[in-house]
């Protein structure tokens, strides 16, 4: 599992960015380079780093299911994902 606070610190991030989307959409469109600049930095939606919902690991995310592949095969292996089940050949 990863540290509360990394998860912590990515809650905060995604908050950040969903408050100066807009702002920062306006300030693109009339090319106001200085003022986009004075915004926070964790207002760009480039520094949001996906990680898995359940643990908080940043490796080995499954984007369709917002999670690790470590939870995402637990998950699989119990049922609780549908129409997802162990192949065998």
């Amino acid at each position: 599992m990863a540290k509360k606070s990394w998860m912590a610190r990515e809650r905060k991030r995604r908050k950040t960015v969903a408050k100066y989307a807009e702002k920062r959409r306006k300030l693109k469109e009339s090319g106001q380079w200085q003022a986009l600049q004075k915004l926070p930095r964790d207002a760009s939606p480039v520094r949001i780093k996906n990680r898995c919902m359940l643990t908080g690991r940043a490796r080995g995310y499954m984007r369709a299911f917002g999670v690790c592949r470590i939870a995402f095969r637990e998950m699989a292996l119990d049922g609780t994902i549908p129409g997802v089940r162990k192949s065998s050949w």
